[in-house]
């Protein structure tokens, strides 16, 4: 039992490290740009991996649900998905009228 404990501190510990030197810069001279690729690249395959494995909770012959927890769900993650696309709009610039 306490190395099964053991296995998932260090898994834990390994996860941390792993996820922590995702957020540091690759080198001193990364761009803005460069950073926003390499951190919007990465996220992205995460989010897209994340919901492929949501997807697995479909299969009927391993699950139960019904119609009201399928729309909760895709409530849930359309709700969420409007929230950041907001976060990226670029509003058009309008000149003040009275």
């Amino acid at each position: 039992m306490n190395l099964i404990y053991n296995n998932i501190v260090m898994l834990k510990i390994s996860l941390h490290y792993v996820k922590n030197m995702a957020r540091k810069k690759i080198s001193s001279t990364e761009t803005k740009r460069e950073k926003f690729l390499r951190l919007a690249t990465l996220r992205t395959k995460e989010a897209l991996s994340r919901l492929r494995i949501l997807g697995n909770c479909a299969n009927r012959q391993i699950y139960e649900y019904n119609e009201t927890d399928v729309k909760k769900i895709f409530s849930a993650i359309e709700k969420q998905l409007s929230g950041i696309k907001a976060k990226f709009h670029f509003p058009k610039k309008e000149e003040f009228k009275l």
